[in-house]
């Protein structure tokens, strides 16, 4: 499996929802379907069937964390020296050529992306576009509404 980029902090949040799946949920989901099984004939039993299919969930996201963890390059961003350019990790001030809107992205991993937090996705078309780029170029993304200009502002590492 080839390494995964992600942030110190994507990593941490990943390692949380771990623990908490096999401490918390895995618990109460074996215990659910005790439960259930002592209601008698689990044929027909909602419960029963309800707590099976959840405990499914619970087991196949462990083994995807799991996988994700042991495939991840962890970065920390404010230990980054790239010399202003963009790369994994970089936050990015961005203003629109046409609207002068200004708005601030830092480049994560698939499993951190909140674009209402403001970050994105390595692998967005507005990561590649600007990936490489240093502060003061310009950089043109294919996004749904037609082609967007943007001038990179500035480039942090925290």
């Amino acid at each position: 499996m080839p390494t995964l980029p992600i942030t110190k902090r994507g990593a941490e949040k990943l390692k949380a929802e771990l623990h908490r799946l096999k401490t918390v949920d895995r618990p109460a989901v074996i215990n659910a379907i005790a439960e259930a099984r002592a209601q008698g004939d689990i044929s027909e039993n909602a419960e029963y069937e309800a707590a099976k299919d959840r405990q499914g969930f619970i087991e196949g996201r462990i083994m995807e964390i799991e996988g994700k963890l042991s495939a991840a390059q962890i970065i920390d961003p404010s230990g980054l020296d790239a010399g202003g350019r963009v790369v994994f990790g970089a936050t990015v001030l961005l203003e629109d050529e046409e609207t002068g809107d200004t708005v601030t992205y830092q480049i994560v991993g698939e499993d951190e992306a909140d674009i209402k937090l403001g970050y994105i996705n390595i692998g967005s078309p507005i990561s590649r576009a600007l990936i490489g780029k240093q502060e003061g170029d310009s950089a043109e993304v294919q996004a749904p509404g037609g082609i967007r200009h943007y001038d990179i502002v500035a480039v942090r590492y925290v």
